[in-house]
This record gives structure tokens, C-alpha cells and sequence, in this order.
């Protein structure tokens, strides 16, 4: 670290939120396998119960192992706060509750991860939010289903599969006009890759199964807060007026940013600690933070390999005389290229998206013959992983809302992982020609 700027992205994922455990002396990040802490005092614990004071309490709310690896990401966003959540779902749903009540309404991109389209499509309907999904390719159809009871607008960086690349900052500003906060779902992109709060997101969600944590091995979400939207505006009494379901504590007026020229408000994500995750008790385990946090600390090289084995695949695949077409960002003929050059400085992403000659048919030959890839419902693991969408994670939309996701019946979908190249095109390629017979 360097007295003239702050740490790197490489320095912040090894060290972040953790520069050894006090009490033992251990270097590496303990598990703090405990549902409860020692309070000093009745004081003590009143203040921490009061919010007056910032400390452990009970796991359900907190963890100091849980609090490391949500400060690596914080540091890696150039953030002021987070809050991990036991799946990416979890998180998701908090961060649309944090804010939005029955009658409201949200704005959601249609070309979204089929299991948040369903949360949004089927289980907030019933909860009376009314959720809008519109074409974020353009930027316009956003402003028109915005009305004086939308409350956040929401999307997904690179959405999964359809690897759309929207305009963020005109999508940001948009929603910045009409004094609501932009949701930035940045599962497939996470940093060193993009950071969404750079072009105006306020709010990141991330399922850190992904490639967060890299192996396959955890569940887990997390919500960041950028720190310097205005939750004072008029709009969100949640934030700005007492809560009756914590004695009265005004989020705005005690840990809102009321200094623009520094992003530190965690107005939200506090909120959404000790009064959602309290409630739902949607906690992330100790260990899977652990996990987690041993996943970030090689970030940095795993999606640099991760997005450059992607783009040789798909100029591979692209040139492949059984492979109909390929959808990834980083090639010439995709529709959000231009965006895609814009946005995504450091690499286009893991995932790709191909048809084969044959159809649907010939797709399930193709996967029923893989050897070296995984056919799991997962991305941004290790391996390299293979998916029928349209018949496993998208297999609850309707065909229309299939193809608004950009999911068709041939649709294969690939999360690229670390191997060696050729060893990936060699299965792939054996699998393609088993898939003709």
C-alpha cells in the first residue's frame, strides 16, 4: 500500500476487514463458530442494542467472520457498507423490501436470471408490489413505467444468460431523475472485472455462490451500499422517519451521508440488518463466510482467466461448423457490443451462450455427452459448467418470458472455468459431433 492512493483491488481482497485475530494472534481468519457474544456491562449491551455503539450481539445479526469477508467487498467497491445474506434470493428480496411495500411498484429489466424473475413475476405480486419488466436496451421504456409510486429500478449488469450489456450510466441517471436508487444485480461481472457503483448504481446484489466465492462450494449473497444516495428525498419515510420496529431510530438523521463530497452513509444496509435480516433470518453461516472469504482473496486472478478462456472459446465456437450461433459480448456481432466496450474494461465475462445445429434435440445429445464439463444448475465455478436453461432454470417462464430472458429451446448455456483451453474445446468438441448422430 502506497501513501499517495488506496490499496488495490488485488491488496484489499487478501487483506480486507481482517488484520489478525487479537486474541490469538492467528493470522488467517478464524471461524467464529458462535451464536453469542460476552457483553461487558448492561451498558455495554444496551448500547449495542441502542445503535450506539457497533459490535456483536447475536449471529442471526452479526459475526466477525461474516463482517470480514463484507468489508473485502465494501473495500472492493469503494463502498461504505454490506450485509451478507444466506443466498443471493435472500438478498435480492431484501434489498426490494428494504423499500417497497404493498401497493408500490418496482422497475425490473424482463432479461433476467429466471429464479429472481419468478421472485419478482409470482411471490411479490402476492406480497401487493407490482413489479413493471421492461426492455433496458432501451433506456426510454424505463422512463415511461416510472410513476410516483415506483420505488428502486432494477438489473442485472451482464444478465443471465441472455449476456445483455445494457447502458448503465443512462439507466442510472434515469432513475437518479426521478429520485429512486438503481438495484445493480453484478453476479457474472464482480469485480476486478466491473464495479457497477461506477457508473451510478447505488445498490450491488451478488449471489457470492458465483464466482465471489469461485468453487462450488458455499451459499451465500450480499448486498453493498455506494453510501451517497439521498434517502432524505421525500420518498423513503422508511429511512428518513422513526422505526417503530426498532424504538424509534431515524436510519437518515444517524447514519445517512450527509457529506456528498464522501460516499459513507449505511442508511440501507443497516436498516436492512437490524430489521429484515432480524425478522426473515436469512443469516449466512459462519463457515460459508469463511468459504467466501478464502474465494475473494484470488478474485482478482480468477476473472481475468475466467473471461479470457471465454472470449478465445467463443471465437472458437463462433467458427465451429456444428454450432449455429454464439452469444457473448466481447464478439463483434453481439448487439450490446458497443456497450460491452464502453462498460467492461477488464474482460467480458464467463459466460456463454450457443445454439447447435439440431435444435433442441441435438442440445440434449450434446450435454448427455459432455465428459469434462459439469452439467449442474450453478456459474462461476472452478470448472467449467453446462446448462440447458430452458429446461432447468428458465423452465417456469412462459415462452414468452422466455424469450424476453433470451432463452430459446436450443440454447446451451456455458460458465467457463479454469482449465486448460484446449481441454475444454476438445470435450466440447466431441460432445458437438456426438449431438449430429
Amino acid at each position: 500500500m502506497n501513501n499517495t492512493s488506496l490499496p488495490g483491488l488485488s491488496t484489499i481482497a487478501v487483506h480486507g476487514g481482517f488484520e489478525g485475530d487479537p486474541a490469538t494472534g492467528s493470522r488467517a481468519l478464524p471461524i467464529y463458530q458462535t451464536t453469542a457474544y460476552n457483553f461487558d456491562s448492561t451498558d455495554h449491551a444496551a448500547a449495542l442494542f441502542n445503535l450506539e455503539q457497533f459490535g456483536n450481539i447475536y449471529t442471526r445479526l452479526m459475526n466477525p467472520t461474516t463482517d470480514a469477508m463484507e468489508q473485502r467487498l465494501v473495500g472492493m467497491h469503494r463502498a461504505s457498507g454490506a450485509l451478507a445474506a444466506s443466498s443471493g434470493q435472500s438478498a435480492i428480496l431484501m434489498a426490494v423490501l428494504n423499500i417497497t411495500s404493498a401497493g408500490q411498484n418496482i422497475i425490473s429489466s424482463s432479461a433476467i436470471y429466471g429464479g429472481t424473475y419468478n421472485l419478482f413475476n409470482v411471490t411479490l405480486r402476492r406480497l401487493g408490489i407490482d413489479v413493471r419488466f421492461v426492455d433496458f436496451s432501451n433506456p426510454a421504456n424505463i422512463e415511461a413505467a416510472i410513476d410516483e409510486n415506483t420505488r428502486l429500478v432494477y438489473g442485472e449488469t451482464l444478465g443471465n444468460p441472455k449476456n445483455n450489456v445494457d447502458d448503465y450510466q443512462a439507466i442510472a441517471d434515469i432513475a437518479h431523475a426521478h429520485n429512486i436508487p438503481f438495484i445493480a444485480d453484478n453476479t457474472v461481472a464482480p469485480p476486478p472485472m466491473f464495479n457497477p457503483m461506477d457508473f451510478g448504481a447505488d445498490i450491488v446484489v451478488y449471489s457470492l455462490t458465483k464466482f465471489i466465492a469461485g468453487h462450488g462450494s458455499s451459499m451465500g449473497g450480499i448486498i453493498v451500499e455506494k453510501g451517497d444516495f439521498n434517502w432524505n428525498n421525500g420518498k423513503f419515510p422508511e429511512l428518513s422517519q422513526p422505526d417503530p420496529s426498532y424504538h424509534g431510530v431515524n436510519y437518515w438523521e444517524c447514519f445517512g451521508n450527509h457529506d456528498k463530497a464522501v460516499a459513507r452513509g449505511i442508511a440501507f444496509v443497516l436498516k436492512c440488518r437490524v430489521q429484515l435480516l432480524r425478522d426473515l433470518g436469512c443469516t449466512l453461516s459462519p463457515f460459508n463466510s469463511f468459504l467466501i472469504a478464502q474465494g475473494i482473496e484470488t478474485l482478482t486472478l480468477r476473472m481475468p482467466k475466467h473471461c479470457d478462456n471465454a472470449m478465445k472459446l467463443a471465437l472458437w465456437l463462433n467458427d465451429h461448423p456444428l454450432v449455429s450461433w454464439v452469444n457473448y459480448p466481447g464478439l463483434p456481432q453481439h448487439p450490446d457490443h458497443q456497450n460491452a466496450l464502453k462498460y467492461l474494461k477488464n474482460g467480458f465475462g464467463g459466460m456463454i451462450g450457443f445454439g447447435i445445429k439440431g435444435g433442441i434435440e441435438a442440445g440434449k445429445k450434446f450435454i448427455n455427452n459432455v465428459k469434462l464439463l459439469s452439467h449442474v444448475a450453478n456459474l462461476g465455478d472452478a470448472r467449467t459448467l453446462v446448462t440447458h436453461p430452458a429446461s432447468t432454470t428458465h423452465q417456469q417462464l412462459t415462452p414468452e418470458q422466455l424469450a424476453s430472458t433470451g432463452v430459446t429451446p436450443e440454447f446451451i448455456r456455458l460458465s467457463v472455468g479454469l482449465e486448460d483451453l484446449a481441454d475444454i474445446q476438445a470435450d466440447i468438441d466431441q460432445a458437438l459431433q456426438a449431438s449430429q448422430n
